[in-house]
């Protein structure tokens, strides 16, 4: 091959190795400026919705918006920090007869795939552990924007609802909520920091 063409080659293949690096973006959860949320709901005996969050989580997640199936996430819960604004049933809840916190601390959730289906819909399916059991769920998602924040980073948000099965994780004592309590319903918003940008901790509490 003619030395000209073979440079014009790997300058083509360089550039596109370069290109696909710079297309994939890796973001952090700002769960330290509190701009992201794990919360839940469950019917209490039929007569009510019971409300909780998940106050503390980590995760990260990576966007290419040149090919956004190459998106993932990964998500770790503190299960500990369960929270439905009644501490006496927040004690009961993390027993053994419930989440069995001393014994499963952690819940994750690490994708598997991202599909997205147009007007900022997009279908986030991964594995999902709860109470040492693993099950692959489907998250419906909206991808809420993203951009330059006000000191001087950039920011992609996401916001997602799925339901999961109590009794799928080996969770039979939430079935004492009521036969109308066998679907727990999350739902999330995470606002990502990209990570190439290192987040100054400003006094924004009205933010």
């Amino acid at each position: 091959m003619h030395n000209t063409m073979k440079a014009f080659l790997l300058a083509l293949l360089l550039g596109i190795t370069t290109r696909s690096m710079a297309e994939m973006e890796n973001y952090t959860i700002d769960t330290e400026g509190k701009h992201a949320f794990i919360q839940f709901k469950i019917q209490h005996l039929g007569f009510s919705w019971l409300y909780g969050e998940f106050k503390n989580f980590s995760g990260e997640f990576s966007y290419d918006e040149a090919d956004p199936s190459q998106s993932k996430i990964a998500v770790e819960i503190d299960v500990d920090s369960l929270d439905t604004g009644h501490a006496k049933r927040d004690k009961h809840l993390r027993g053994e007869e419930y989440l069995d916190v001393k014994n499963y601390p952690k819940a994750t959730f690490v994708s598997t795939s991202f599909q997205e289906l147009g007007g900022g819909k997009a279908l986030l399916k991964g594995d999902f552990t709860l109470h040492g059991i693993t099950k692959n769920i489907t998250i419906e998602v909206t991808h809420m924007g993203h951009g330059k924040d006000p000191w001087g980073g950039y920011r992609r948000g996401f916001y997602g609802t799925t339901s999961i099965k109590p009794a799928d994780y080996g969770l039979e004592g939430m079935a004492k909520l009521g036969p109308h309590s066998e679907v727990l319903y999350l739902e999330f918003s995470f606002e990502g920091i990209r990570q190439a940008y290192k987040h100054k901790v400003v006094d924004n509490e009205s933010m």
